[in-house]
């Protein structure tokens, strides 16, 4: 059995998807270890206990206790140019940390591969520097580029024309410039690791096997993927390492639409998207359970109230409340969407930040829900989009058909099948195969 290294960003959403497969890994005799920063920890709480699954920290003097929630303040509200470029800065300082400390930490702990986040260029490159093989993992829209098909993080839609291309090719541009001082970090890291070259992070994936949450129906049409890229749908665990309690689901009004809005970890903070939704239902008699993840205080729980929602809370079961709600109102974030279409809610995706765009442009490519502007989006206008999904048989429709692919995609199951079958480790089929020969073979010893 293998010891697997996680690399990932100090983010909520992606932890717990990898955690997700760690679980799984866990269940079939491996051992998993996360390496990041101390504050990450936090994030892989393992209610089930698992000694195979473990927490490493680095990045002690550069990345003290306590210092991931400023990293965060920024990240969820950059402010303008001068903020985005701080948090740009960030990324690239954990970048280096991780490229600096992970060799000895992996060497220490007797990693045999490495599961390497998209978003975290240090896993793929000193994994390949160090011999060791490793999996990349698409948590959020998959960074792999091609011509023709826009960034994640960029909101436009798929068009096949020359000026599509053209509009495509000059935003990957401006995207790059921007990223600079990460672009120079993953650079010089990957120089000095002796690996050449290296400018993005589409250019640190696996070779081996790459792993993302999404499904191809969902994505724009992709024609230059590499073999052994694998669309397997959301990562998802029985029990969610690291997640709060939630709050059970109210019981409500059958006869009345039911809405349910979330903005995510990072962005559930935003009082004033959810008192316009709020409002918004209200001019619908729509029912709105809000989930903020803790982000507001009890005053702004009760302000929302006053506003038109039903019920506010911190956490709510959101695959629960996807399966009754009649519509969502989300940050567009990759999890709620995969979650929403596993549900057969439509979406109105209200994108902030990050690959939130990118997905929104694609909820309306696959045609399962609307999109609106997170900052000038009034009650009036959500009320139209929301009345929309309601009343539009469409969506279902487009629904149906993404449920399908998200249904035949497999999941955590088969993403740790790929993992196994990359490192050429036993296939959980293979042993299943094993087994029961081997209890024919018993059947048939003479007594």
């Amino acid at each position: 059995m293998a010891h697997f290294g996680v690399v990932a960003p100090a983010f909520y959403s992606h932890l717990s998807a990898q955690a997700a497969l760690a679980l799984e890994l866990a269940a079939r005799g491996h051992r998993v270890t996360f390496l990041q920063r101390p504050d990450a920890a936090a994030y892989l709480k393992n209610p089930l206990k698992d000694p195979r699954i473990g927490f490493h920290a680095l990045g002690m003097r550069s990345h003290p206790p306590g210092s991931l929630a400023a990293s965060l303040r920024r990240t969820a509200n950059p402010g303008g140019p001068l903020g985005l470029r701080q948090v740009i800065l960030d990324m690239a300082r954990g970048t280096e940390m991780l490229c600096r400390e992970l060799p000895a930490a992996l060497d220490a702990l007797g990693i045999d591969a490495v599961l390497a986040d998209q978003m975290e260029a240090a896993g793929g490159l000193v994994a390949e520097a160090m011999g060791l093989p490793f999996v990349s993992v698409a948590c959020a829209m998959p960074v792999n580029r091609e011509p023709g098909i826009p960034l994640a993080v960029m909101p436009f839609a798929y068009e096949n024309s020359e000026r599509a291309f053209q509009v495509v090719e000059g935003s990957t541009r401006v995207y790059d410039w921007m990223m600079g001082p990460h672009s120079k970090v993953i650079d010089a890291e990957a120089r000095r690791l002796g690996l050449g070259s290296r400018r993005g992070l589409h250019e640190c994936l696996s070779p081996l096997a790459q792993i993302s949450q999404t499904t191809a129906a969902f994505d724009f049409p992709r024609r230059a993927l590499p073999p052994h890229f694998h669309h397997v749908g959301p990562l998802r665990a029985a029990v969610d390492p690291g997640a709060a309690a939630p709050t059970p689901l109210p019981v409500s009004d059958p006869g009345r639409p039911f809405v349910f809005a979330s903005l995510g970890t990072l962005q559930g903070h935003r009082f004033g998207i959810f008192k316009r939704i709020a409002k918004a239902c209200r001019r619908l008699d729509a029912q709105l359970l809000v989930a903020h993840c803790g982000g507001l205080d009890a005053d702004q729980e009760d302000a929302l109230k006053r506003a038109g929602a039903s019920w506010v809370c911190a956490f709510a079961p959101q695959r629960e409340a996807l399966a009754r709600a009649d519509a969502v109102v989300s940050h567009a974030g990759i999890n709620t969407v995969m979650d929403a279409v596993e549900a057969r809610t439509p979406i109105l995706g209200m994108p902030v930040t990050f690959d939130q765009p990118g997905t929104a442009a694609r909820i309306l490519h696959a045609g399962i829900g609307l999109r609106a502007s997170a900052r000038l989006a009034g009650p009036a206008t959500i009320e139209r989009q929301l009345r929309r999904l309601f009343d539009e048989p469409r969506f279902g429709v487009q629904l149906e058909v993404q449920a399908a692919s998200l249904a035949e995609a497999g999941g955590t199951p088969r993403a740790a099948d790929i993992v196994e079958a990359a490192l050429r480790l036993r296939r959980s089929e293979d042993r299943a195969a094993q087994a029961a020969g081997a209890t024919s073979a018993a059947a048939r010893a003479p007594a």
